[in-house]
């Protein structure tokens, strides 16, 4: 059993899943923080933290327990195919052991989360009432100072879609990816879901262990909705895959004057 605090009278309504590994825990006493103001404000959810370091478990288990956080840990083996450099495998394995684990629990609703960001402690809330009618929302956060805004960093999915979908990415010879978010629109449109992306929440991104940059909520206009829509999405991402280059990351890039990192 994972932790004194794991322990609740009912199974949780949503489950708040995590990835987590020591490089991306900088801000861990501040997020855990933020997870108990998310649970007091809405008694009905519980942390999972999924890590595929087996020595950072036990580290992680005292920090939930130290912060009195409803929540558990689990871990997952990286499985990736061979010659694979980019670290986007060790997170898709860790958003589909979760998207696993939600589904063996029974919880209505799965909420996948960054560990490097803090949100509204009423983003449980505000997402159930979003995603009224859809399968899924996603609400956007700033991605570095002048970066575009990406909606991978919080989303909340029902246990129907999930059945449906699967977490995954590409890696190609020539050191092109397609990242989880992308393939996770694909997998969206093929299963028919209805997903509501907007700007609901406020989210502060951090950089390192000070630096964050902050999203607040506002209205999304009419061309950031089509450009972010299931059907214009799929048929670009498809496209990058087909020719091993992420042209729907560059063209986002391009709309949106990002500068690359």
């Amino acid at each position: 059993m994972s932790g004194a605090k794991s322990i609740m009278a009912a199974e949780p309504d949503v489950i708040v899943g995590v990835p987590i590994c020591r490089r991306t825990s900088f801000v861990l006493d501040k997020f855990l923080t933020n997870q108990r103001e998310i649970q007091t404000a809405y008694p009905g959810c519980r942390l999972v933290l999924a890590t595929d370091e087996p020595d950072f478990l036990e580290e992680l288990r005292e920090q939930i327990n130290l912060h009195s956080v409803r929540g558990e840990v689990i871990t997952y083996d990286t499985v990736k195919p061979e010659g694979a450099r980019t670290c986007l495998w060790n997170v898709v394995c860790g958003r589909e052991a979760l998207r696993k684990h939600v589904l063996a629990k029974k919880a209505r609703f799965f909420l996948s989360l960054d560990a490097d960001m803090l949100f509204d402690p009423l983003v449980v809330a505000i997402l159930k009432n979003r995603i009224a009618g859809f399968d899924a929302v996603f609400t956007g956060c700033r991605s570095r100072p002048h970066g575009a805004w990406v909606y991978g960093g919080c989303r909340l999915m029902n246990s129907r879609i999930l059945n449906d979908l699967s977490f995954r990415c590409y890696e190609f010879n020539n050191g092109e990816t397609v990242d989880d978010g992308e393939a996770l629109d694909c997998s969206l449109f093929r299963c028919h879901a209805r997903v509501n992306k907007g700007f609901f929440v406020s989210i502060k991104h951090y950089m390192n262990g000070e630096d964050c940059y902050t999203a607040e909520p506002h209205p999304a206009g009419w061309f950031r909705r089509l450009t972010n829509s299931l059907l214009v999405r799929f048929i670009l991402i498809q496209v990058s895959i087909l020719i091993r280059h992420n042209i729907a990351e560059r063209l986002h890039r391009w709309v949106y004057r990002v500068p690359k990192a």
